[in-house]
């Protein structure tokens, strides 16, 4: 061979096994992205803002430790959807392909989800939800299934909202107001069922859209027809309409609602009537707190200096569904040993045990099961002022 051949082979040789050293590390130092689409503008801001500090107060402690799979550190990348379907696939897209997320967080409206989730099933990159109650997102007939929760279940809470109603309104004949998108059918679907079960006939099912401004006329006909309460579905801006629909009418009537209004500025938007409303939570920070809550509260206090107390942590389930879905998800990609989609996707279900935050959860999701909330670990709460409080807890 000649020599001057010899000498170029070797330090080709050499070069490359200098690249390849070089690379070990800094794959090994690259962060493990976390993606979350949610709405991050508009009525519902709050809710968004509430999402992120909740998971990245946890990514924080999960750093602190030394990250995920020997020494990576999570990060966190968001996009805002606006609350728009068309828009929330959009940026998911990008969270995929140009990112390169391990798992996409979706945020907070049912019919953004719900577009979003055949995305990640075709793309074998799992889905947490920490907001989003529509049934169908984690049951979405696909097989295998991406999309797992740590949220309120709107067949779950429809459930819970005639139990609630009957027992503390003595509600016999409840009327349905509900907004008409995929979560109002959702809602629809699960209260019929609900009812169905217990013996008990809607006065009747009045719909309405997103940025109606007047209900009267559905009101007045469910007032009409007889409803002795009001199941509400909606969010912040067309549920605080309903409200102010009810004062013009001067009708006192119990309103039990979905959890809609804790997204954002309902006390401002709906008047001195939204206290009468009560709506489904997942966690409050008021009262006696776990080891876990009160580690919570002071790293929140911590990293946002306007959060003061459990007051300022609003809308609370936000927080709460995300710090617990981020650790579950933590554990997901440690048992997966990687960042592989569907591998991540049979970590989920080889998590034994989490002492969370709303709850201790053992073994909260199998392959028949991906939402780790149930109906047990749901709260009731109204508004005193500007802070979500429990029922009852002036």
């Amino acid at each position: 061979m000649n020599p001057c051949s010899f000498s170029a082979t070797r330090r080709t040789l050499l070069a490359a096994g200098l690249a390849l050293a070089a690379a070990g590390p800094v794959l090994a130092n690259e962060p493990i992205k976390i993606g979350l689409v949610t709405a991050l503008s508009g009525q519902s801001a709050l809710a968004g803002e509430a999402i992120t500090r909740g998971m990245q107060v946890a990514m924080d402690e999960i750093n602190a430790k030394g990250g995920l799979l020997g020494g990576r550190k999570l990060e966190l990348v968001r996009r805002d959807d606006e609350a728009n379907p068309a828009k929330g696939v959009v940026a998911a897209r990008e969270l995929i392909y140009r990112e390169k997320v391990a798992v996409v967080f979706g945020g907070l409206d049912t019919p953004v989800s719900m577009a979003i989730v055949p995305l990640m099933n075709q793309e074998k990159v799992p889905f947490m939800g920490p907001w989003a109650a529509g049934t169908g997102i984690t049951k979405n007939g696909a097989n295998p299934n991406f999309a797992f929760r740590v949220s309120a279940v709107d067949e779950i809470v429809d459930v819970g909202m005639l139990a609630y109603a009957q027992k503390n309104f003595k509600s016999a004949k409840p009327g349905l107001i509900l907004v008409n998108n995929p979560w109002g059918e959702s809602n629809e679907k699960g209260l019929k069922a609900a009812m169905a079960a217990k013996g008990v006939t809607p006065a009747g099912v009045e719909k309405f859209e997103a940025n109606d401004v007047d209900m009267v006329p559905q009101l007045t006909r469910l007032k009409a027809a007889g409803a002795d309460t009001l199941f509400m579905v909606g969010n912040v801006g067309p549920s605080a309409q309903v409200v102010k629909s009810l004062e013009r009418m001067g009708w006192k009537v119990p309103v039990v609602s979905h959890w809609g209004p804790a997204g954002g500025r309902f006390t401002e938007l709906a008047g001195a009537m939204a206290k009468d409303v009560h709506f489904v939570q997942t966690y409050s920070f008021f009262g006696k707190q776990t080891p876990v809550g009160e580690r919570v509260i002071k790293a929140l206090m911590a990293k946002y200096p306007a959060i003061k107390g459990p007051g300022d942590i609003s809308p609370a389930v936000g927080v709460a569904n995300a710090y617990d879905a981020m650790h579950l998800t933590a554990l997901a990609i440690q048992a997966a040993g990687s960042t592989s989609g569907d591998a991540v996707r049979q970590g989920y279900y080889k998590i034994d045990k989490y002492e969370g935050l709303i709850k201790t959860y053992v073994k909260p999701f199998s392959a028949e099961v991906h939402d780790a909330v149930q109906s047990s670990d749901y709260v009731w709460a109204q508004f005193i002022d500007n802070r979500i409080v429990p029922v009852g807890m002036n």
